[in-house]
C-alpha cells in the first residue's frame, strides 16, 4: 500500500507502534484530554471504558468529573454536550452506536449544527459526536446502519469517516480540537483492527488518501469498505488493470481536489460504499465528478433492505470485492460504437 499521501500535510516521526484502532481512540482522547482541561467525555458506560474499549482506562486516569457516566438517554446526552460546548468546554459526546444516536437528532440537527449560523457566531459548539457506524456482524436491522449521508447533507457539521487505526487517532484529535460539530463515524467492525500509528503525525480534516496510485480507474471509498476495495484491487493488478485506489476519509468536506484531479487523469469513477446506494454519499460524489470532468461513473453500494441478522440475508447488504472487481472491469471496457 503507498501511504505516501498520508504523510502529505502532517508531520511523522519514527515513534511508530503497532496498536488497535479501539487503542488508538484512546490514546488519542488521552492525549487532547492532558493537553486541554476542557475536554471532556460523556455516554452511557464511558467509565468502564464503552462497549468497544473506546475510554478503555480514561475515568481512571481523569476522574468521573471529566468522563462522566450518564442515564440511558441519548437526548439528554446530545443536549448535554451541546449545553456544555456553548459553555466553554469541548466534549466528545458518545451515542454507543450511529442506531442509537436517533434519539438525539433534534438536539444534534437544530441546536448543534445550527447554532453558530443563527446568533451570528457569538456561540460555537466544538463537539464530537461519537456515532460507530456499519455492519455489526449478526446484529441485525437496528444496530448495522450506514447513516453517513445524513449528516453530510445536514448543513453545520463536518463529518469524518476513518478506516485504519493512524486515521483513527490523528483525526479524532483533529476532530475534539474543531471549532464546529464533528459527526464522527467509527466503523464497527473495525475495533480489533491493528496497524502502525504514529502519535506525531497530524492529519487535517477535509483531505483525503490516495491509497494506490493507477491510470486505468478511480476507486473511491472510505471506513471497512476499503478493505472489499484493497481485494479487488489486488485482483485486478494481477489483470493488467491499474486502479487509483482514493479513501475520502472526511465526508464533509470532502476533497473534491484530489478526487476530481484523479477522475480527470483516468476518465473514469466508481463509487463504493457499505452504506445503501438510493441517496448515499456515493451519488453526490458521482454527480460531482460528472460534471466537472465528464468521466464514465459506476456507483455501488447496498440494496436498499435492512441488515439481516442471519449471515446469509446479511451478506446480501455487503458490497464484497468480486462485485467491486467486476464493475470496474465493466467501466474499463469500451463502449459500443452505435451503428
Amino acid at each position: 500500500m503507498d501511504m505516501s499521501s498520508d504523510m502529505a500535510g502532517g508531520r511523522a516521526s519514527t515513534a511508530v507502534r503497532e496498536i488497535s484502532y479501539a487503542e488508538a481512540a484512546v490514546l488519542a482522547v488521552q492525549r487532547e484530554m492532558e493537553a486541554d482541561p476542557r475536554v471532556v467525555v460523556l455516554g452511557e458506560d464511558v467509565g468502564r471504558g464503552g462497549i468497544f474499549g473506546q475510554y478503555r482506562g480514561l475515568q481512571q486516569r481523569f476522574g468521573a468529573e471529566r468522563v462522566i457516566d450518564t442515564p440511558i438517554s441519548e437526548a439528554a446526552i446530545m443536549g448535554a454536550g451541546v449545553g456544555m460546548a456553548l459553555a466553554g468546554l469541548r466534549p466528545v459526546v458518545e451515542m454507543r452506536v450511529v442506531d442509537f444516536a436517533l434519539c438525539g437528532m433534534d438536539e444534534l440537527v437544530n441546536q448543534a449544527a445550527k447554532n453558530r449560523f443563527m446568533f451570528g457566531g457569538q456561540g460555537r459548539v466544538p463537539m464530537v459526536a461519537r456515532m460507530p457506524g456499519g455492519i455489526w456482524d449478526a446484529s441485525a436491522a437496528q444496530h448495522s446502519q450506514s447513516l453517513e449521508a445524513w449528516f453530510a447533507h445536514l448543513p453545520g457539521v463536518v463529518v469524518v469517516c476513518p478506516a485504519t487505526p493512524q486515521d483513527n487517532h490523528a483525526l479524532l484529535r483533529a476532530a475534539m480540537q474543531c471549532g464546529d460539530p464533528v459527526v464522527y463515524i467509527e466503523h464497527k467492525g473495525l475495533w480489533g483492527a491493528r496497524g502502525p500509528v504514529d502519535e506525531s503525525l497530524q492529519l487535517p480534516l477535509g483531505r483525503a488518501a490516495t491509497l494506490r496510485h493507477g491510470d486505468a480507474l478511480t476507486l473511491v471509498s472510505w471506513s471497512r469498505q476499503l478493505q472489499a476495495c484493497h481485494a479487488a484491487c489486488e485482483t485486478l493488478a494481477a489483470e493488467g488493470i491499474a486502479v487509483e485506489l482514493i479513501d475520502l476519509r472526511t465526508l464533509w468536506p470532502w476533497d473534491r481536489e484530489t478526487v476530481l484531479a484523479s477522475c480527470a487523469r483516468t476518465r473514469r469513477l466508481l463509487v463504493v460504499h457499505e452504506a445503501v446506494q438510493a441517496a448515499g454519499f456515493g451519488a453526490e460524489i458521482a454527480a460531482s465528478a460528472a460534471e466537472a470532468t465528464g468521466c464514465r461513473i459506476a456507483r455501488l453500494g447496498a440494496p436498499r433492505i435492512p441488515v439481516g441478522y442471519s449471515p446469509v440475508l446479511e451478506a446480501q447488504s455487503r458490497v464484497g470485492a468480486e462485485r467491486i472487481a467486476e464493475a470496474a472491469r465493466a467501466l474499463c471496457t469500451p463502449r459500443a460504437s452505435p451503428l
